[in-house]
């Protein structure tokens, strides 16, 4: 079941997206909220799922690792749900998505090395059976991947 998120929590994400680390006192100033209602609002969006804490890295700022956008085809379409999770777990895959379009699934890979990425699409995605075809795109450059999109500012502003 999807959250619904109010104004104050739209606003919160917002933030916390802005600045991951704000302090407390700024994010209450912002939100004109107390720190109670505060830490009531992270603790439902975290426990449920629409929020997550975590360290991101700008992989284009590393000499070693490489993302690749990963899109293919399943067999039986009925199997859509499974393959999805099954390929979610995989520790290369650092998301999975259900698409539209000629491609049933993409994923963004993150590995250290061009040889890493051969193995995992040459045994790891081979292994699981049911890819009918593939196509992998290395991400050469990429801006904006850490914060949402713009188009997303009216998203806050709704309630």
């Amino acid at each position: 079941m999807k959250s619904q998120l109010d104004a104050t929590d739209r606003t919160l994400i917002k933030q916390l997206s802005l600045d991951g680390r704000m302090p407390v006192n700024k994010l209450v100033e912002h939100l004109g909220v107390t720190p109670p209602t505060l830490y009531s609002r992270m603790k439902r969006m975290l426990s449920s799922g629409v929020l997550k804490i975590a360290g991101l890295i700008d992989i284009f700022k590393t000499e070693d690792l490489i993302m690749a956008i990963v899109a293919f085809k399943i067999v039986d379409g009925t199997k859509l749900e499974e393959r999805l999770e099954q390929i979610s777990k995989l520790k290369q895959v650092h998301s999975a998505m259900v698409v539209t379009g000629r491609f049933d699934i993409f994923i963004e890979v993150v590995v250290p090395e061009m040889p890493a990425l051969y193995e995992f699409m040459t045994k790891d995605l081979p292994a699981l059976g049911d890819i009918e075809s593939c196509e992998s795109f290395v991400v050469m450059k990429a801006k904006n991947k850490w914060v949402l999109p713009k188009s997303t500012n009216d998203w806050f502003d709704q309630v």
